[in-house]
């Protein structure tokens, strides 16, 4: 019985003995290349990759050693159990074996076995050896104190926290950091830049990247690689690449009508990262779950939109949706985070939202510091530079959950173009050709209403303006609803629930009216309906909404007062297509009810939100916007100087106007806006910037502050100054008549068209823009 039981678990022994067996041939293997002398041209880190393999190795052959001592062991137990089933089947099985195994093998193993910490000893002794010559070698003895030099003050405090806390994030290893002072000064000189360069690292190891060679872009149509980039798996994707589908002969239409308008001016293609990060689901991904339960898709509009404007504007475009994707595409090293990228960022352009930033600062390190340049964020409702800087913002108040992140405000792209300090994006309305704009105009219903409002909760206490409403009109609704009529809905309306994009712009060709709730704020539904022929209704909001009356605005990066529920319809298009009332007086919306009903519009869509208003603006930015170059250099504030070839002063009176522009014969500088599109404005005590502009109908241009940030721009306007200062202020410039004094801006992140005091009359550089182009001056493309 004993002996039939070894012969049993023979086959175990040598199955379980020989997978030890070819662990340690591996490990052999993988060991002879740890004592090889250091060849020129290894990486920067081959040392610390030889120490950190030891060390690995010694741990490795000790814990091979005691479990093969285990094995052994567990088998001998076993060897002695008498009772088992499938006997017969066994001893086939052990005689099958017994043929094909070599003679003694069991034996070698086991003397293998007996031999491994012999072995291990060995081993530590000759890495131990290596260590020392490799630290002799390298000029590490004697040389890894922490350098003592002026221009890296940081770096022995960076040496302490490296000391503590270098095990806090897998990354480190992965750069070569070993727990040694001298690994930590390598990473710090050479991964991260708190240390100065070691004299006794080979500095040349690294190579210079060239940048790629720049090359042309070319428009394009085909939408196939762009639907396949976005991908699939989230409702929200598909709502994206159906607009994209249902778009894309517009868009190729306003391609071709653009580039004749360009003449086929020769545009650089550029690599651009778009990162979706509100719909990661690390973000949590609120959206995709409500895209078909009404939720808000003023977002993936906007998104769809800018995805497409690039491509087709034929730049090299990659599509991240996750963070898996975004480490991906930068190269993020593994770990949490804490490590900077190494090499050059492979995009020239990435676009991103709020969340996505967020996410790229706990993934990139102090890279997201360096490469920041290169970021655009999509940003609906504006973040105002006073927010926006970090220290100022701290200081003053200005502080909240979305804004200081220090970045230029142009950097921040909005929906609308409610703050001139960011940049307008904006997103497309569906045009129409005019066999359409005449069928809407035939076949409109002069007594038909369609509530803006696709949630239950807006039609609480709006009881009151619909039944007067009702009394002149049939009123359609778009509520969404699982099985019950939501009892929010009065009975007399007609609710058709969520509707298809298709089937709603139908409803909206035959309405005569949309009408608003008061929210949501700002979206692009009342811009479709006014291009289907809608006149669209909105409240108007007395006082104005903000962040210190409206819990809804409160924690957002501005200080924008919105009047009423969409500002941009109520400014740029006006009557007789937006008509903002009173909700709350009841004699003044029923006359306004039954003024709309006699009066006729056509369709109309400003042309900045057209599929060609879009691309023309995206061209503009991606190919004259830089906020990686320095800016060049500018007369120092705060002293006289004769311009080059021109008068004491660079500004003149524009002819026949009490508005200064830049002297032609000034010095000239390279600037985009350019400099001809400057026109110098004093604003009211109290009045702010953006205001100050558009009372002389331009548009307030924080690019060209730079340029009446200087003593003689007082001058020009009349002011007497008794003295002149420069302090951080997003007011400033401005000028103090209670003091006379003049007050000089000290830090270009603060250029601010927002913001006013009662105390100032601020320096305003407005300028010209194109007609139905807002974001661009006339001489900007």
């Amino acid at each position: 019985m004993v002996r039939r039981c070894l012969l049993t678990f023979k086959p175990f022994r040598i199955f379980v003995v020989g997978i030890g067996f070819f662990s340690l041939c591996f490990l052999m293997t993988s060991l002879g290349g740890q004592f090889s002398a250091k060849r020129p041209g290894d990486s920067p880190f081959t040392v610390r990759a030889e120490v950190l393999g030891g060390q690995e190795s010694r741990g490795v052959l000790r814990k091979i050693s005691d479990m093969l001592e285990v094995i052994m062991k567990r088998m001998d137990a076993l060897s002695k159990l008498g009772n088992t089933t499938d006997t017969h089947r066994l001893d086939e099985l052990s005689s099958a074996l017994d043929r094909i195994q070599p003679i003694g093998l069991v034996e070698r193993i086991q003397a293998i076995a007996q031999n491994m910490s012999d072995m291990a000893v060995r081993v530590e002794q000759i890495l131990q050896r290596s260590m020392a010559s490799n630290r002799g070698r390298d000029g590490t003895l004697g040389q890894c104190e922490v350098p003592k030099d002026p221009r890296y003050p940081d770096c022995p405090s960076k040496m302490d926290w490296m000391r503590a806390r270098w095990t806090s994030d897998p990354c480190y290893a992965f750069y070569g950091v070993d727990g040694s002072d001298c690994s930590f000064l390598i990473y710090l000189s050479e991964v991260e830049w708190f240390c100065p360069p070691l004299a006794w690292r080979n500095q040349t190891a690294t190579p210079t990247l060239k940048p790629p060679p720049k090359k042309q872009a070319v428009f394009q149509s085909d939408i196939g690689t762009l639907l396949e980039q976005v991908g699939t798996g989230k409702e929200s994707l598909s709502f994206m690449k159906r607009r994209i589908r249902r778009l894309a002969a517009q868009w190729a239409s306003a391609a071709r009508r653009l580039d004749d308008k360009l003449r086929n001016h020769w545009r650089e293609q550029k690599r651009i990262l778009v990162h979706v990060g509100f719909l990661t689901e690390e973000s949590g991904d609120v959206f995709s779950p409500k895209v078909l339960k009404g939720g808000p898709l003023g977002e993936m509009v906007q998104w769809a939109d800018i995805l497409t404007a690039l491509h087709v504007l034929g730049h090299n475009l990659k599509i991240s949706v996750s963070l898996k994707e975004l480490h991906g595409f930068l190269g993020v090293p593994p770990g949490r985070g804490s490590c900077p990228l190494t090499g050059p960022l492979p995009f020239d352009l990435i676009y991103t939202d709020y969340h996505g930033l967020q996410q790229m600062k706990q993934h990139m390190g102090l890279s997201l510091r360096k490469h920041k340049c290169h970021i655009r964020v999509i940003d609906t409702f504006g973040t105002e530079p006073a927010y926006n800087h970090e220290e100022y913002a701290t200081l003053h108040g200005y502080r909240t959950n979305w804004g200081y992140w220090n970045l230029h405000g142009q950097q921040y792209m909005t929906m609308f173009p409610h703050t001139p300090d960011n940049s307008f994006m904006g997103f497309v309305a569906e045009d129409l050709n005019e066999t359409e704009r005449l069928n809407i105009q035939r076949n409109k219903v002069n007594n038909m209403a369609v509530v803006y409002g696709k949630e239950a909760s807006m039609w609480k206490g709006k009881e009151k303006f619909l039944a007067i409403l009702h009394r002149y009109m049939e009123i359609h609704g778009t509520v969404y609803y699982e099985t019950q009529r939501p009892p929010e809905v009065p009975a007399f309306v007609k609710n058709h629930g969520l509707l298809p994009q298709q089937e709603l712009q139908q409803l909206l060709r035959k309405a005569k009216l949309f009408i608003g709730f008061g929210f949501p704020y700002e979206g692009p539904a009342p811009l479709e309906a006014i291009a289907n022929g809608c006149i669209f209704l909105q409240p108007k909001f007395n006082p104005p909404h903000s962040s210190l009356n409206h819990e809804f605005f409160r924690g957002k990066p501005t200080s924008r007062k919105v009047s009423s529920q969409h500002p941009y319809a109520e400014q740029y298009i006006g009557r007789p297509h937006v008509i903002t009332v009173d909700f709350n007086n009841s004699e003044e919306f029923d006359e306004t009810i039954r003024e709309i009903m006699t009066t006729d519009v056509e369709p109309f869509l400003p042309y900045e939100y057209t599929c060609e208003g879009m691309l023309e603006r995206v061209h503009a930015y991606i190919q004259n916007q830089d906020f990686c170059s320095p800016e060049a250099p500018f007369p120092p504030v705060n002293s006289s100087r004769i311009w080059l070839s021109g008068p004491p002063s660079p500004f003149i009176l524009l002819p026949n106007s009490s508005i200064l522009t830049w002297a032609s014969n000034a010095t000239s500088y390279t600037t985009w806006p350019p400099l001809s599109a400057l026109r110098l404005l004093a604003s009211l005590e109290g009045q702010s910037c953006v205001k100050a502009c558009q009372s002389a109908g331009l548009i307030c241009e924080p690019a060209l502050y730079r340029f009446i940030n200087i003593r003689e721009a007082f001058s020009a306007l009349d002011f007497q100054c008794e003295g002149v200062e420069s302090e951080m202020n997003h007011l400033f410039p401005a000028f103090s008549a209670e003091h006379a004094e003049c007050a000089l801006q000290q830090d270009p992140l603060l250029f601010s068209c927002a913001g006013s005091s009662a105390k100032y009359q601020r320096l305003c550089p407005c300028r010209d823009y194109r007609n139905g182009q807002v974001a661009l001056c006339r001489d900007c493309l």
